[in-house]
């Protein structure tokens, strides 16, 4: 089922894709951007690929093992950055599955995984759906979708407008392209795009090409916001008040320094609460942070600020959740 809202603001002109109005706007200088980018390509190897604290990674057995001690009910494991495996209603999505050592057009060169996803890929259950927030190599991860489709090719993959073809390319048979506001519902399961603050590329010269989103993912038993890669925008505060509530919300919260640059397309910690608090989460988690190195804040500051936030916003403990990657825990 295809349902669009048309009272969601207008994204799309004659250049591509944009965000919705009032989203903030990136303020550094061209110097600024020059001098970014050397930090992140050639700093030192502390920012690039800091020390890992033990515990972060589970060991696999022991990540297979907390998974399958929760039987059918429903569950949610964090492989790191963005993906998470969620069983919902006895059904099982995986959600932008960076999952291979680098996130670049060329393994071997670009940004690399300073930790790991927990489970290995071969190890991961059969998925009935796979949701893809936008284009990035940090989220649509080429090596490991090939790898994916070997067993998954029947599943259904969710993405936003435009992916369809590199997505088939990649060799999945059943796409559902959706623009902000549209509905894709199968055996149960509901899947809603809903607005990100972002941009899309994987070249120099496709710039908003292809849409980005969150997405809502509903059942008869759970409400799952998954925010995609986002900055914060005033845009969250209407579409919580005409999607939400919600039982979770799966929340960005690093890669956000220098602020001037970032601030357009992705939250810090605090904004990360705020997201979760607009969009009536019931719960909020931290994702897209600890994981690899893509600008410039310590590697293993967002959760502390997180946390902190999520305190003062008046979510406890237990409904403001900074996971292991590859943890499991029920919903």
């Amino acid at each position: 089922m295809i349902d669009h809202d048309p009272a969601l603001p207008p994204h799309r002109n004659a250049r591509g894709f944009h965000n919705p109005a009032g989203s903030p706007q990136a303020r550094g200088t061209t110097a600024d951007w020059l001098r970014f980018l050397r930090d992140v390509s050639f700093g030192p190897k502390s920012l690039r690929q800091p020390a890992v604290p033990a515990g972060h990674v589970l060991d696999e057995a022991t990540a297979l093992a907390q998974l399958a001690s929760f039987g059918e009910q429903d569950t949610l494991t964090w492989l790191g950055h963005a993906c998470f495996l969620i069983r919902i209603d006895g059904r099982t999505v995986l959600t932008d599955p960076y999952l291979s050592p680098y996130a670049a057009p060329i393994p071997g060169i670009g940004p690399k995984r300073f930790a790991g996803t927990g489970i290995n890929i071969d190890r991961l259950p059969k998925l009935d759906a796979i949701l893809l927030s936008h284009n990035h190599y940090d989220h649509l991860d080429a090596v490991a979708l090939r790898q994916l489709s070997a067993r998954n090719r029947d599943c259904a993959f969710v993405v936003p407008l435009g992916l369809a073809p590199i997505i088939r390319r990649l060799g999945f048979r059943r796409i559902h392209e959706l623009d902000w506001g549209e509905t894709h519902a199968d055996s149960g399961l509901t899947v809603t795009a809903l607005p990100a603050v972002h941009f899309s590329s994987r070249t120099p010269f496709d710039r908003n090409r292809t849409l980005w989103c969150g997405f809502a993912l509903t059942s008869t038993r759970q409400r799952v916001f998954f925010a995609g890669d986002t900055g914060w925008g005033p845009v969250f505060e209407a579409v919580g008040e005409r999607f939400g509530p919600f039982d979770l919300g799966l929340v960005p919260i690093g890669a956000y320094e220098p602020r001037a640059l970032m601030r357009a397309v992705h939250a810090d910690p605090e904004e990360a609460v705020r997201i979760g608090r607009a969009m009536r989460a019931r719960r909020v988690v931290a994702m897209h942070w600890g994981t690899i190195a893509l600008t410039t804040e310590p590697a293993f500051e967002p959760p502390a600020r997180f946390t902190a936030a999520a305190a003062k916003a008046g979510y406890t403990a237990d409904h403001a959740w900074v996971m292991k990657i590859g943890e499991t825990r029920a919903l």
